[in-house]
């Protein structure tokens, strides 16, 4: 069980250290977007995503404490972490609006997949990661209406 723990830290450490480079790669491009005046301050995305990923590492951990990650959850768990990658590397790094919009509208279906599956296991822990199809969800309205705009 220690194991499959660090293999779940790591993993989320990996995932936000993956996409932080992507996002730095990107960010002069990004500053230089228009941007609707509902937009969110800059300092707030780093903290929700920080406070995401904190949420993610105690769910799991508690979640694996009572009984082991089925295949279909880790399947369900990578492809969250994968998207969530790839959406910084195509939206920030490769400056792809459209296509990280795509990405992003994936990302958000599979998050709520993913909440749904939590929620099944434990009621509390679905409550405490609702922040993160919510937070999707916003992400991508944002993202859509960059796109409309640039």
């Amino acid at each position: 069980m220690k194991k499959n723990i660090i293999i779940t830290i790591c993993s989320i450490v990996l995932v936000a250290v993956l996409g932080t480079i992507f996002v730095q790669l990107g960010m002069g491009w990004f500053d230089a977007l228009i941007k609707p005046k509902e937009w969110i301050p800059s300092f707030i995305i780093p903290i929700a995503w920080t406070v995401i990923y904190v949420l993610f590492v105690y769910i799991l951990i508690k979640w694996q404490i009572k009984k082991p990650l089925t295949k279909e959850n880790v399947i369900l768990l990578v492809v969250n972490g994968v998207l969530n990658v790839l959406w910084c590397l195509v939206f920030f790094t490769l400056k792809q609006l459209f296509l990280g919009n795509v990405v992003i509208v994936i990302n958000t279906l599979f998050a709520l997949r993913l909440y749904f599956e939590i929620c099944k296991e434990d009621a509390m822990s679905g409550l405490i990661i609702s922040v993160y199809p919510i937070w999707l969800c916003i992400a991508t309205t944002l993202n859509i209406a960059l796109w409309i705009l640039n």
